[in-house]
């Protein structure tokens, strides 16, 4: 019992008192006994004290926090890494907090140098410090204040040279050469100006270069060349043109490698480094590269070198690269400089001449090549495929799409039928390979695989590859892998069907592959079914005389008859491509067709209603009302549709009443009668009545979500209608009345997000489809009152409908200019203003997650753009509530300042990054936080009656 208290008083120090922490973390630390794994826990509580709470530390901390960090920094300089690393980011994170001048009088750097002068045993050490300075610099897990966070910055980057002075010092040391270049490097980091001339000849620079040719080659120096070529090409360094004497020295030397990377003597992780500085030089110098140069070639071949390369990862590297030009290429800011289109043009097909080669190469790189048969498995299935884990599969597919994005490069570049021609030799290369017949399926599929992905660059005219690649369709072995791939062809180039002289003779023999497909497997009855879908929307026109083939394929998919494998979800694609082919039809022949097709959905529903619905599983309903909803969205004939609705609504009356406490059958019906109303419009007018009325009833009982985000559809249709004023303002008041009734609290309406969703999202199309029935009606304050309730619900969906309702309840003069409405609203928003606009301030500081920081700035800027003055007062209110330790006057007046400023027109980026600093500020730290949120008192919310 004595040790089980010690430990939790022990625990209870480290984690919620900041001195106490400090000082048992450090006298664990100093303590010789301490084993290995407290020094590392002790190591990093410490810094992580030192980075969140080093405001909460007692006055005069800092000296003696400083001068115990030091001592562990030379007790450590040759210990355990990780400790060693710990507490020098600790020493870091007390830079970061405190200014240059309690350091001396040039800061840390200078500190730092002075002390490595004097204790020169222990500068392995301070140069693990100093490798680790300014990537602190950037570490927002340190609670600075903005302002101090780039007093940082600008410390660090003035005593560039003082560190740069350092280094050099310490690369006569050899045992301490790596760690040099790993703290050149994450200086380079910081992207300071320093001139191309000078580190062209600087010592560190040069010893980076030198190690390059060392076996085994060194990281540290591959680090330093990389960010030596980002550094090139920064903005901030000067760009390119002031860097050029420095790319000069850097490019030939990384060229001079490119030899390694066929050397199979070579370690793989030396040529993945070699690798990844061929992928940097092209990554930064891509708009020089896109220029043409003879020197620009050399690296373009140097790249298609490490595409061409075994391992994926390593010719993975490049493809960024292959984007960037082929958008170089392509884009017309390129050429901005050129003036006239026609130079502009002459310039783009001399630029797109030059690369075409490059291309054509990529693209046989990354297909399989019978010139290089190991770079094939990119994109082929291996031949153990059937024995790979998921995650295995997973990755081979994420590879094949890799590829799929390098194709449509170079399709944009070469031309998608030039490329499709590329890839068709090599489905006869492979042919002839493994016999005629593609008997060794694999390269064959893998090629398809390819002309599927450019299918979208190939033109519908296109007539010399195509149509041989069709009529090979039809005669490949019936091989579940390769066969679905063909399924996805088919679909993909269903546009190209469509227009192909021959379209309707080949369609027949189109569609037989794709019946194929349904049989085979569950995967390729799905691509079968997706192609199905695509052709049908494309070919409908000509696919309008095979209506009742269509519809028995249909049949035997959906029934499972002939052996097909179509799955329910995967059968909807079948629904909606039938339900485009119908929408070609004229509308008797389509009243009929769709006729057929909602008899065929209501059978199995009217069978399962004769039976007990309360005891079916959800599932086999909704098979058949999805079918029904994908009916109505996709069958484009309103008066069909309507008709449809109206015969089969006695079923839907049946199912609303017998199964209203299932949200999963109500979901899938509510989505059916929202294409309905949405395909009808006024043609629906004689359901909608009872439909709204079962709507309200059942709301009343179930409270399900959907019944909401349904009465959303009705309201867009027929918001503005007369006739239906009566049915609409009942619906709105009821529907508002019992979800207001729900979601009193916070809590309550955190335990219903889905309804405060839907329910908020009812509301803004009220604002904006009937605010006749909306605004005057006493219920809308009412749900202002709710949204000012839920506004810092956590749920994102949520918190955003809540937040939108309420700027567009601000922003109602965008959608309604009616003077009656505007008063109304500001009768309700201005007593309230203060309250929301606390609310919001309180939102900004921490009561969300900041990933609603623009949500959030927006609804509080339509505030004051609505409210002017009137809105900047109501925030002074609030920012005063804050303490000044947790956020000090010149940073409220900065945010208030910029508030104000809004309201005279100025730029609304300068409000959005004011409320990121002030939001910034009140997170920096737990305690902060917390003090921010005592103050505000959000869920405070002070409201005054409701308006009537």
């Amino acid at each position: 019992m004595e040790h089980e208290k010690a430990v939790k008083e022990a625990l209870n120090a480290l984690y919620h008192h900041p001195d106490d922490t400090v000082r048992v973390a450090d006298n664990l630390l100093h303590d010789s006994s301490s084993n290995l794994e407290t020094l590392i826990f002790c190591s990093q509580t410490l810094r992580s004290k030192v980075q969140r709470d080093f405001e909460e530390l007692p006055p005069g901390a800092f000296q003696k926090l400083r001068e115990s960090l030091t001592t562990l920094l030379k007790k450590f300089h040759k210990g355990p890494p990780k400790v060693r690393t710990q507490i020098s980011i600790a020493v870091a994170a007390l830079a970061v907090h405190v200014p240059a001048a309690d350091w001396g009088d040039s800061g840390i750097v200078s500190w730092l140098r002075d002390e490595m002068n004097m204790h020169p045993e222990y500068v392995p050490g301070f140069l693990e410090l100093l490798t680790v300075l300014p990537e602190e610099t950037f570490n927002y897990k340190i609670a600075a204040r903005p302002d101090r966070r780039r007093q940082f910055e600008n410390e660090l980057t003035s005593q560039m040279e003082a560190a740069l002075s350092i280094l050099t010092a310490c690369l006569n040391i050899t045992e301490l050469k790596e760690q040099v270049l790993e703290a050149f490097a994450s200086w380079l980091r910081l992207r300071h100006g320093i001139p191309g001339a000078v580190l062209a000849c600087h010592p560190l620079v040069h010893a980076a270069l030198s190690s390059l040719n060392c076996d085994p080659l060194s990281e540290a120096s591959v680090n330093v060349i990389s960010e030596l070529i980002h550094y090139t090409a920064s903005p901030s360094s000067g760009g390119i043109s002031a860097q050029t004497p420095l790319i000069q020295v850097i490019v030939p030397q990384i060229l001079s490698l490119k030899a390694h990377l066929r050397d199979s003597s070579k370690d793989e992780e030396d040529v993945k480094a070699i690798g990844r500085l061929f992928a940097d030089v092209g990554d930064s110098y891509v708009e020089l590269i896109a220029a043409g140069s003879d020197e620009s070639m050399v690296i373009v071949h140097a790249l298609l070198e490490v595409t061409s390369h075994p391992e994926f990862d390593i010719a993975s590297m490049t493809f960024n690269f292959w984007h960037s030009l082929q958008l170089t290429l392509t884009k017309r800011d390129s050429y901005s400089s050129l003036g006239s289109e026609a130079s502009v043009e002459a310039e783009r097909n001399r630029r797109q001449h030059i690369f075409r080669p490059a291309y054509e190469s990529l693209v046989s790189l990354v297909s399989v090549s019978s010139d290089t048969p190991q770079v094939g498995f990119r994109v082929q299935y291996p031949e153990d495929y059937q024995g790979l884990s998921y995650e295995d599969l997973k990755e081979f597919k994420q590879t094949r799409y890799a590829v799929a994005d390098v194709l449509i490069d170079a399709a944009l570049i070469l031309g998608g039928d030039t490329t499709l021609k590329i890839l068709y030799m090599k489905l006869l290369e492979a042919n002839a390979q493994t016999g005629n017949n593609f008997q060794e399926w694999r390269p064959a599929e893998a090629i398809l695989f390819c002309i599927w992905a450019i299918s979208n660059y190939v033109s519908v005219v296109e007539a010399e590859v195509m149509p041989q690649v069709m009529a090979l369709l039809q005669n490949l072995p019936q091989q579940a892998q390769l066969l679905q791939t063909a399924c996805l062809l088919v679909g993909a180039y269903s546009k190209w069907l469509n227009a192909a002289p021959a379209s309707v003779s080949i369609l027949p023999s189109i569609i037989r592959i794709l019946m194929s497909g349904m049989g085979t497997s569950e995967d390729c009855a799905a691509a079968a079914a997706l192609a199905f879908r695509h052709i049908c929307d494309d070919c409908r026109k000509n696919l309008c005389g095979y209506f009742e083939d269509l519809y028995t394929i249909y049949c035997m998919a959906i029934n499972g008859a002939g052996g097909y494998k179509v799955s329910a979800e995967d059968s909807l694609n079948l629904v909606e491509a039938l339900g485009m082919v119908v929408t070609e039809l004229p509308l008797d022949q389509a009243r009929s067709a769709l006729e057929k097709l909602c008899f065929s959905v209501a059978s199995p529903l009217e069978e399962a209603a004769k039976e007990d619905l309360d005891k079916k599983h959800a599932r086999e309903l909704t098979v058949h009302i999805d079918r029904f909803a994908f009916l109505f969205r996709y069958v484009n004939h309103p008066e069909a549709v309507a008709a449809e609705i109206n015969k089969h609504w006695a079923i839907f009356r049946v199912i609303f009443d017998a199964r209203p406490w299932d949200m999963r059958t109500m979901e899938s019906l509510c989505r059916a009668c929202k294409y309905a109303v949405r395909t009808s419009g006024r043609y629906i007018i004689n359901t909608i009545g009872e439909m709204l009325a079962k709507i309200q009833f059942h709301y009343q009982q179930h409270h399900q979500p959907c019944f909401l985000y349904l009465s959303s559809e009705v309201i867009k249709i027929f918001g503005s209608d007369p006739s239906c004023a009566d049915y609409l303002k009942n619906l709105i008041e009821s529907l508002f009345a019992h979800t207001t009734c729900l979601m009193t609290s916070i809590k309550e309406v955190t335990a219903r997000p889905d309804i405060a969703d839907d329910c908020f999202l009812l509301a803004s199309r009220c604002l904006r489809y009937c605010p006749h029935l909306f605004i005057p009606s006493p219920i809308f304050s009412q749900i202002v009152d709710c949204a000012i309730i839920g506004m810092t619900v956590q749920h994102r969906e949520a918190c955003h409908s809540i937040l939108t309702f309420l700027s567009d309840v601000f922003d109602l003069e965008k959608s309604v200019n009616e003077e009656q409405f505007v008063r109304i609203r500001d009768s309700v928003m201005i007593p309230r203003g203060a309250t929301i606009t606390r609310i919001l301030i309180s939102s900004l500081a921490g009561a969300l997650p900041s990933s609603r920081l623009d949500t959030v700035t927006y609804t509080l800027l339509a505030l004051t753009r609505t409210y002017g003055s009137q809105a900047v007062g109501w925030a002074k209110e609030s920012v005063s509530l804050i303490p000044r330790t947790a956020v000090t006057e010149t940073e409220s007046a900065k945010f208030l300042q910029a508030l104000s400023d809004v309201t005279y027109g100025a730029d609304v980026n300068s409000l959005i990054g004011h409320a990121e600093e002030l939001s910034d500020v009140c997170r920096r730290n737990r305690t902060v936080q917390e003090l921010v949120q005592a103050a505000l008192k959000p869920l405070e919310l002070n409201l005054v009656a409701p308006v009537s």
